[in-house]
């Protein structure tokens, strides 16, 4: 199905929870929203290439350092042959920088995963609904990016990236038709709230500080624990936009895509459970977005062509970005 039911018409069967996408795109699914980068809508994106110019969004895999939400410090060993050197990583976090959250790295505390995948597919045999599953396909459509950073600092109003700023739908409506950009089917929407400028701007006390707050691979909810960033609202209202737009992905330049502190033990209170577990919008964090955005503000023009490569990693949870733009 490449035709959206509208959200308030989710779900589409009363055997699915409210809210959800599930079903669909069939009962077992594992990609989400991002069927909806067909063939057409992808060739109609490299239409958008018209400079040839190439953004990378992916920060450096060791920053943020040190490390935050409980990931560890990654180690780089160059072993040297005879034939030149090799490489080994140890303490790799796929997600410890610019990464993708796969659809598995979500379970609403309801309903569960994803069209009701459970956890044991992933180490299944063979391995079912992880990273691998956007991987094989490969994730290539148009992007439309919103600067929230630089419109609210040009309207006297700037973001300080070391609150929980939420952003509002009315807001993104307001900057999208301040660039004179819409959303449509298949694209992926890129948030620029400037928060890696505002941490690389930061001391060590602030990264150390940020580096003991919350760490997601625990049960611990305590608000105290989660440091504060921009992001989205996670008002159902968003989840609402960003399906009756046919956002097949957000990625923001801040850790979580949503504003922070967030409570992950209430269905309502992590935006993650509403876009992930329950639509099959994917999630992006961390993506640098600094060099494309300066881009955008210079020619006026807020989109092109995104292509992302994921780890083929069958299982997966998440991976680097590994992402490009096209202008």
């Amino acid at each position: 199905m490449t035709e959206l039911p509208a959200y308030r018409e989710l779900p589409i069967a009363p055997r699915h929870p409210p809210g959800s996408a599930w079903g669909v795109w069939g009962d077992d699914d594992e990609i989400g929203a991002m069927n909806l980068l067909t063939p057409e809508r992808t060739l109609a994106a490299t239409r958008l290439v018209r400079r040839g110019a190439t953004f990378s969004l992916n920060w450096e895999l060791d920053e943020p350092s040190p490390p935050i939400l409980g990931r560890g410090v990654l180690q780089h060993t160059i072993i040297d042959g005879p034939s030149g050197p090799d490489d080994r990583y140890d303490s790799f976090y796929p997600q410890a920088s610019s990464q993708w959250d796969a659809l598995a790295h979500v379970r609403h505390p309801r309903y569960g995963s994803y069209n009701g995948w459970p956890t044991s597919a992933l180490t299944a045999d063979p391995p079912r609904f992880g990273i691998d599953a956007w991987a094989r396909r490969g994730l290539a459509g148009r992007f439309v990016l919103v600067d929230a950073a630089r419109h609210f600092a040009e309207r006297g109003d700037p973001i300080d990236a070391g609150t929980g700023r939420a952003i509002t739908v009315a807001e993104l409506r307001e900057i999208l038709d301040a660039q004179g950009v819409r959303l449509t089917p298949g694209t992926f929407l890129l948030l620029d709230v400037g928060w890696i400028d505002w941490y690389l701007a930061s001391d060590d006390a602030t990264r150390t500080r940020l580096a003991q707050g919350a760490d997601f691979s625990t049960t611990d909810h305590d608000l105290e624990n989660f440091f504060p960033a921009p992001g989205l609202d996670r008002a159902e209202e968003m989840a609402e936009f960003l399906w009756d737009a046919g956002v097949v992905a957000v990625a923001a330049d801040c850790p979580a895509v949503e504003a922070m502190p967030m409570r992950r033990d209430d269905a309502h209170g992590f935006l993650h459970y509403r876009l992930a577990a329950l639509l099959g919008i994917g999630i992006g964090e961390m993506w640098d977005l600094r060099a494309l955005a300066a881009d955008c503000a210079e020619d006026g023009v807020y989109e092109g062509l995104l292509a992302s490569a994921p780890l083929n990693k069958r299982g997966g949870t998440g991976s680097p970005a590994n992402a490009l733009a096209f202008k």
